[in-house]
């Protein structure tokens, strides 16, 4: 392939419990060397609820960006090997209290890949049933229920900014429900 980079060697400068930092040492397509820095990203799932016409969401406080978010349940895989179905099912439980007799995958996209490794798979959960959630310790949330034509408005006024969120909205009304009116 004419744009292939090759690794020549890797450094980690930072190994945390959920991700690491490197700089690579390349090889371009042009014989010259570059580096390239990176976040190394074990992946993450995330969920689609849809309950009479409404977003199953949570709201919860994102330090980096200093912001409360609008999501979907989601969470990163604990390893490499970790199974991205089992991870979504289990963060559903965790985040919402919510178990569902049916998933169906919907997109898998690299939310950053200019600078991180990290895949996300996001599924449709259907056939629900509300339990009781079991957040992590460190996890603070609300469970929300929003209506799908607030949900797009939402996106269309930038209150809902998370990515893999607009993409799993976008997805399912254009290609999962085919433009069906959703009022």
């Amino acid at each position: 392939m004419k744009f292939k980079e090759k690794k020549l060697s890797s450094n980690v400068l930072y190994s945390g419990k959920a991700i690491s930092f490197n700089v690579d040492e390349i090889l371009l397509p042009n014989n010259k060397k570059a580096t390239r820095e990176y976040l190394d990203h074990p992946g993450a799932s995330a969920v689609l609820c849809v309950e009479d016409g409404k977003f199953i969401m949570v709201k919860q406080y994102r330090y980096p960006i200093g912001e409360t978010t609008y999501e979907i349940p989601a969470g990163k895989l604990h390893s490499k090997d970790d199974d991205f179905l089992l991870r979504a099912k289990e963060e559903l439980k965790e985040e919402t209290g919510y178990t569902a007799k049916k998933f169906t995958h919907l997109v898998t996209f690299w939310p950053t890949p200019a600078f991180s490794n990290e895949v996300l798979k996001i599924y449709l959960a259907e056939d629900l049933s509300k339990g009781k959630s079991n957040c992590d310790e460190d996890e603070f949330l609300d469970v929300v229920k929003v209506p799908i034509k607030k949900a797009v408005d939402m996106i269309k006024k930038s209150i809902i900014k998370d990515s893999k969120t607009i993409i799993a909205i976008l997805y399912y009304l254009y290609f999962f429900k085919k433009g069906e009116d959703y009022e």
